[in-house]
């Protein structure tokens, strides 16, 4: 294709093009090989991708998208805000697979990827063939194919979709992160049908206030994003986006008016059932494998994006009490003990006090908190994570997450700085390996071990590595050496 085809798909951020050469190839990364490649140098918080315009010209860039031109014999092209500009030209380059499927995205600080799956399985019930792109990974129908971002960056997004609309994809559940939305990564695209869950505190490192945070959630439910939305009603936040929505909308809730609510919910270790009420007509029973109210929610949310698409409350159903487990959310490994052990992302506050409330409704015996908080993220949370798990867990292991560039120590003191005023138990060991090998010892007949924060991750980075660090495996693993 040629550069000047896709520059002018750059639209209102293109400025100028000098030069010109088909293009057979694109990377925002300089280290990347090319053939015929476009390389996008993009401006960073600490490094400028203009600084490494040479290294790409010698893996195979033949044209660079700039901000400013650079002294470099090659053609260029100039733009306003190069992200917006990559998306649009990203999608041009593939095709614009998004326009050959229908894409349902899911917005908010917690459930986003339980409730995609959730809608994956209901899309696919009603006979679709259903692409996922999110935290956890990508799929097509059963098969993962690899990820990086819970919203991938744009050619990785675009190169994606077009082979998700090559294999047959009719529609893809995604989940629509608060970076993406900032960072323009989902620039022109459009959505069939969009979901509001909830806001809590995440992610302030970069957005610096919860109002910020919240209006960037707040700005996907426009008409140029979406055509249909289904908002969470229980959300204290979700006011403020129905006030000004202006695309058709349905709401879902447990404990205020909702167009689609629950009532007569039954939670155990097994899970919940409930019964899902619509829109005033219909009353159907549900059953979910999945337990905990935070499950119920996930399930509404589903439920009202599967009704926005046509699909029918008995297809609806019938899928939810299919889904056994979501990776890393609330996921009961199996480890064939007395206790259980839970597998849960948690890493907000919120998130983290929505698991233990969960497991306390069903627990028989104590409930065992372990967790940490990520490095070079946001500091505010570590006191306000230890105080929920001294208030609500029995016993408490603090340990490392992601430490990241950080100290791991400096971590957990903020985390026990929170812990301590709860007269709440706990134990510091730092190394995660540890620590679960502690929780294991611990456990006994009745009581649920939460291993929280790490999820679906299969690595712990330190200082800039990530090192293998599968939680399933190692629980395995160490289960296997107690027996011996």
């Amino acid at each position: 294709m040629l550069l000047s085809t896709l520059a002018h798909e750059a639209d209102q951020e293109l400025l100028e093009i000098r030069g010109d050469c088909d293009i057979a190839s694109m990377s925002m990364d300089s280290r990347t090989k090319m053939d015929r490649g476009l390389f996008f140098c993009i401006p960073g918080a600490r490094f400028d991708a203009h600084d490494f315009a040479p290294q790409a010209i010698q893996n195979g860039a033949v044209a660079l998208v700039v901000t400013h031109f650079l002294e470099l014999d090659v053609p260029q092209v100039l733009v306003k805000n190069m992200r917006p500009a990559m998306s649009r030209m990203a999608a041009a380059f593939f095709g614009h697979p998004d326009k050959e499927m229908k894409l349902m995205g899911v917005t908010g600080t917690k459930g986003k990827t339980t409730t995609s799956y959730l809608i994956k399985a209901i899309m696919e019930e009603a006979g679709n063939k259903v692409g996922l792109i999110g935290t956890t990974g990508n799929m097509i129908g059963q098969e993962y194919l690899k990820s990086e971002f819970t919203t991938p960056e744009p050619i990785d997004f675009f190169r994606t979709l077009r082979q998700m609309a090559d294999a047959g994809v009719t529609v893809v559940s995604m989940e629509v992160s608060a970076h993406a939305i900032a960072m323009g990564r989902l620039e022109g695209v459009h959505f069939e049908a969009g979901c509001y869950t909830n806001l809590s505190q995440d992610h302030l490192d970069l957005f610096g206030t919860m109002e910020k945070y919240f209006e960037c959630k707040k700005s996907f439910f426009r008409p140029e994003w979406l055509s249909n939305a289904a908002i969470n009603v229980d959300d204290d936040t979700s006011k403020d986006i129905l006030k000004d929505i202006a695309v058709p909308h349905s709401t879902y809730g447990i404990c205020n008016n909702a167009d689609i609510f629950a009532r007569d919910i039954e939670i155990t270790e097994d899970g919940v059932s409930f019964i899902m009420k619509l829109f005033d007509v219909n009353e159907i029973p549900v059953k979910l494998q999945l337990t905990g109210m935070f499950n119920v929610y996930n399930a509404l949310a589903a439920a009202a994006m599967g009704l926005i698409m046509g699909v029918s409350p008995e297809t609806i159903t019938r899928a939810l009490a299919k889904v056994q487990s979501v990776p890393g959310r609330a996921q009961v490994l199996d480890t064939h003990t007395p206790y259980k052990v839970i597998l849960d992302y948690s890493h907000s506050p919120d998130a983290l006090e929505n698991i233990l409330r969960a497991v306390r409704e069903f627990a028989r015996g104590r409930v065992i908190s372990l967790f940490g908080c990520g490095g070079d993220r946001d500091h505010l949370k570590r006191p306000i994570m230890g105080e929920i798990s001294g208030r609500l867990a029995d016993f408490s292991i603090l340990t490392s997450d992601n430490p990241r560039t950080e100290d791991p120590y400096e971590i957990l003191r903020a985390i026990e700085a929170g812990i301590k005023p709860t007269g709440g138990q706990y134990v510091v060991i730092e190394n995660r390996r540890e620590a679960i090998r502690h929780a294991l010892e611990m456990g006994r007949d009745g009581d649920i071990i939460v291993l929280a924060g790490k999820g679906h991750e299969t690595y712990q980075e330190i200082m800039g590595v990530k090192r293998p660090f599968d939680e399933k495996v190692v629980v395995a693993e160490l289960l296997k050496e107690m027996e011996g």
